[in-house]
C-alpha cells in the first residue's frame, strides 16, 4: 500500500488497518517513508490508513524532571543498602531473608530498566526486536516482584500460625531452594506461555505489553491475584497476633517473643 503524503520526515508516521471499533497497527509497519511519499507493508487484508502525530511535544517542568531524578536515584540507593543488609546481616537464625532479598534484587532491576526504556523509547521503539526484548524482561521482572511479595506474605502467615507451638529453634518458612524455584520458576512459566500463545503482544507503543486480545492480562491477573491474596493473609496474620496476645498475657517469655 503506498500512500502519498507531504509533509516533513522527522513526522511521525504509523501503518494502521480498522478493526470493529478502532486502528490497530498489529500487522502494518513503515517500509520506507521520506518527504513525498510513504509505503506501508501489512501482513494481511482489510481496510488501510496511514496516520501521522502532528505534534509530539508534550511540555515538560523542568522541575518536577529534577525532583523525579534524584527521588529515583534516592530510591536506588536505598534499595542497594536493603540488598546489602539482607545480603550480609543474618543475626537471627529462625528468620530467612531470602524473599526480601530477592524483592530488592528484583526491584533493583525492574525499576532502573523500565526508567531507561521510557526515557530512550524514541530510540527504542523503531527497532521492534529490542522493544519486544525489554518488555518481556520487564514483564518477568514484575512478576517476580509481585511473586517474591507473595512468598514473604506466606512465610509471614506461617511464622505467626505457629507463635503458641513456637519452639527455640524452630524455623518457620520453605527452603532456600524451593522458594528461588518457586519465585522465579512461576513467572518464568507465565512469560513463557504469554510468548508461545501471542508473541506478537509484547512491544506496544510504550515498549510494554499490548492491550488486544487482553494480553496485557497476563501481568495484571497473576498482579490482581497475589495482592487479593496477600490482603486476605493480612488481615488473617493480624487476627492470628491480636488472638495470640491475648491469650499469652500470663507468660512473660512467650509473650515477649511474641511482640
Amino acid at each position: 500500500m503506498q500512500n502519498f503524503l507531504f509533509t516533513s520526515p522527522e513526522k511521525k508516521l504509523t501503518c494502521v488497518y480498522w478493526r470493529i471499533s478502532a486502528w490497530i497497527e498489529d500487522g502494518c509497519h513503515v517500509s520506507e517513508t521520506n518527504s513525498t511519499h510513504t509505503v506501508c507493508s501489512c501482513e494481511h487484508l482489510s481496510t488501510f490508513a496511514l496516520i501521522m502525530t502532528v505534534d509530539q511535544t508534550l511540555d515538560s517542568n523542568p522541575v518536577v524532571d529534577v525532583l523525579n531524578t534524584i527521588f529515583v536515584f534516592i530510591g536506588l540507593v536505598f534499595l542497594t543498602l536493603a540488598v546489602m543488609t539482607f545480603a550480609l546481616c543474618r543475626r537471627n537464625p529462625r528468620v530467612s531473608n531470602v524473599s526480601r532479598l530477592n524483592l530488592c534484587v528484583c526491584l533493583l532491576l525492574a525499576q532502573p530498566l523500565f526508567l531507561f526504556t521510557q526515557s530512550f523509547l524514541h530510540l527504542i521503539r523503531p527497532n521492534e526486536v529490542s522493544c519486544k526484548v525489554l518488555a518481556g524482561i520487564l514483564h518477568f521482572l514484575f512478576l517476580c516482584c509481585f511473586m517474591w511479595m507473595s512468598i514473604e506474605a506466606v512465610l509471614l502467615f506461617l511464622s505467626v500460625r505457629k507463635l503458641k507451638q513456637v519452639k527455640p529453634n524452630d524455623r518457620a518458612g520453605l527452603h532456600w531452594k524451593l522458594s528461588l524455584l518457586i519465585g522465579y520458576g512461576i513467572p518464568l512459566i507465565i512469560v513463557g506461555v504469554s510468548a508461545s500463545v501471542w508473541p506478537d503482544g509484547y512491544g506496544s507503543h510504550k515498549c510494554w505489553l499490548k492491550t488486544e486480545n487482553g494480553f496485557v492480562w497476563s501481568f495484571l491477573g497473576p498482579a490482581y491475584f497475589i495482592l487479593a491474596g496477600n490482603t486476605i493473609l493480612f488481615l488473617t496474620i493480624l487476627i492470628t497476633i491480636h488472638s495470640t496476645l491475648k491469650g499469652a498475657q500470663s507468660d512473660v517469655s512467650k509473650c515477649k517473643y511474641t511482640r
